[in-house]
This record gives structure tokens, C-alpha cells and sequence, in this order.
């Protein structure tokens, strides 16, 4: 994983976020102005997910690779967030762009919120949230980063 100080320089980033059933997928422009949410992955074998990530990040011509980082609210480190180091240490190797964590908690609440405040239906809510989920963790990096 990198520094994040060094994240400051400008270019396209994708984000995800690690759902139980889906990865949540989001991007920003190469100022990083503007962030959406992308259609999730789906949840399948790490060769799988790699290669998902992979063809995304040449697509999108993404510089950097941010991971929600799914902490207690206590800030403290469970096993979710365990996992989700080990998952972040395999993209750092096996990747040719920076991997930064992103503090995640509360992130699919505000999803949630944010999808309700638009007008989704429940159906559009549980397929958009981890994407929207994503978006959040990365509008939170660049607000982080820009300090």
C-alpha cells in the first residue's frame, strides 16, 4: 500500500468497495472535480475480481486503486478490516498503479441516504448502494488527499 501523501498529484482514481455480494465501483475525472459510481463487479474468485480490476483501471486509465477500509467505530481494526489489508497487499503486487485504504465507516449509510434522496426504489437501492458506497469512499480520499 502507498503513502498517501503521495496521492496529491492529479489523475483519474478508482475506488471500491467490498460488499458481501457485489464490489461497489467508482471513478473521478483526471482533475479529480467530479466522482461517479460505475456498475459493481460481482463478488467471485480473486483471479476473477483481478482481472475485473484490471481491465477497469487500463479502460478508465486510472492512476491510482483506493479500497474502503472497513473499519469499527471505534477506528479499531476487526476482521473485516483485516481482510480487506491482506485483499489490498495482493492488488499492491499484483498492479502497476498505487493502492491506498480509505476509512469507509458509515459510507453505505450514506448511500443509502443518498440513493433514497434521489427517488430509488428499494430494487435500484440494493444494486446501486455499493457503487454509491465507492463514490463516497472516493470523494472522502480526494477531500483527504487536497489537504
Amino acid at each position: 500500500m502507498s503513502d498517501t501523501s503521495k496521492a496529491k498529484t492529479l489523475g483519474r482514481v478508482m475506488a471500491i468497495d467490498i460488499g458481501t455480494k457485489r464490489i461497489g465501483v467508482a471513478v473521478c475525472d483526471e482533475l479529480r472535480i467530479a466522482v461517479r459510481p460505475l456498475p459493481p463487479i460481482q463478488r467471485g474468485s480473486w483471479k476473477h475480481f483481478l482481472q475485473e480490476v484490471r481491465r477497469l483501471i487500463a479502460e478508465l486509465e486510472a492512476s491510482a486503486l483506493v479500497i474502503g477500509m472497513p473499519l469499527r467505530l471505534d477506528g479499531s481494526e476487526g476482521d473485516a478490516a483485516t481482510s480487506v489489508r491482506q485483499l489490498a497487499e495482493k492488488f499492491g503486487r499484483s498492479l502497476s498503479i498505487p493502492v491506498y485504504l480509505q476509512d469507509e465507516r458509515l459510507t453505505t449509510l450514506s448511500a443509502k441516504d443518498n440513493l433514497k434522496a434521489a427517488g430509488r426504489n428499494i430494487k435500484e437501492i440494493a444494486e446501486q448502494i455499493d457503487s454509491e458506497a465507492a463514490a463516497i469512499i472516493l470523494r472522502d480520499f480526494i477531500n483527504n488527499t487536497q489537504r
